[in-house]
């Protein structure tokens, strides 16, 4: 077993000196390729990334991760294209063509075509001496050392390190064109990324009857028939004009009846906790849910600018808003 975690390792080994490798060569043609998709996109144009094979997976991710990021992208298959699919690409897009050889000829039956189309071309290869870097305006060299693969010829490195550059490139240019966690939520809609950076505390909380409050001069007997009216765990404390004074739960009625069961009769300002843990309603949902979770608390209070109680997030409820 020993032999077979050595050659996981050194497979690792080989393709961290890979990307180490690329990391340590980017230079000014990674620039310029930032700066001519900054302008391909500031001008209404899109991105559009072609390759075969392993080049051609790899490329599929990276427009699907600069798409997701902001940067209007499309995967195209060069094979295809020579079949109808080069109306994917229109006036101000960019052409990005991967192969590591450079030299792959699914892939540079198309540039010609794309060329004529008056698209620019941009190449990411191993080598600036291939076909493909000749007919690019613009080449980003990226050779490793070596692939994984015992014969040096099954993309595994390669591919590796082209993935990493991928994700650079699509993370510079969300950095360059000032794209907002907000952005994000707005391309991700669906799913719990979407839910945790677009929805709102206000979206969620409970309101209306739904939840309870009293005054500070209210007894423990009415906090609990206005905790059971509204099926809550806890009575929020606030005064005439609304404004939060403190919280009661369950929790603290039963561990301060098993002291004395005169605290019935107690007052909501004697027993509450003043201060309690609230935030506002145009805060994050997930911020809501991260304090719940640090603070291992069962209800947090929302309020608005002016610190006035407007509802509860109950932690019962957010299983089925799938935030947790």
């Amino acid at each position: 077993m020993s032999k077979v975690l050595d050659r996981a390792r050194e497979v690792f080994d080989i393709e961290i000196t890979g990307l180490e490798t690329v990391k340590a060569n980017l230079g000014d043609s990674f620039e310029q390729l930032v700066a001519k998709c900054y302008a391909t996109l500031e001008q209404g144009g899109k991105l559009v990334v072609t390759g075969v094979g392993k080049s051609g997976y790899i490329g599929k991710k990276m427009a699907a991760t600069l798409a997701s990021l902001g940067s209007p992208s499309v995967f195209m298959h060069p094979v295809e294209a020579l079949h109808g699919d080069l109306g994917i690409m229109q006036r101000h897009d960019l052409l990005i063509a991967l192969s590591y050889s450079g030299e792959t000829e699914e892939l540079l039956n198309v540039l010609v075509p794309a060329k004529r189309l008056g698209i620019e071309l941009v190449a990411i290869t191993g080598f600036a001496t291939s076909r493909l870097a000749k007919m690019s305006e613009l080449t980003v060299e990226m050779a490793v050392p070596q692939e994984a693969c015992p014969f040096n010829l099954a993309p595994t490195t390669t591919t590796t390190a082209l993935l990493a550059l991928g994700d650079a490139l699509a993370l510079v240019l969300l950095q360059e064109r000032g794209f907002t966690k907000a952005d994000y939520g707005r391309l991700h809609p669906g799913g719990a990324i979407g839910r945790a950076v677009t929805m709102r505390t206000a979206d969620i909380m409970r309101t209306g009857e739904r939840f309870a409050v009293v005054k500070p001069g209210s007894k423990v007997r009415e906090a609990l028939l206005a905790m059971s009216s509204a099926r809550c765990g806890c009575a929020i404390i606030a005064d005439d004009d609304g404004t939060l004074q403190g919280i009661f739960t369950d929790g603290d009625f039963r561990r301060a009846a098993e002291k004395d069961l005169a605290v019935l009769t107690r007052t909501m300002a004697e027993v509450m906790t003043p201060k309690p843990f609230h935030v506002r309603q145009d805060a994050l949902a997930v911020e809501a849910v991260k304090m719940v979770e640090d603070r291992h608390i069962n209800a947090i209070v929302v309020v608005d600018d002016a610190q006035k109680v407007v509802g509860l997030i109950d932690i019962q409820d957010l299983p089925g808003l799938k935030l947790l």
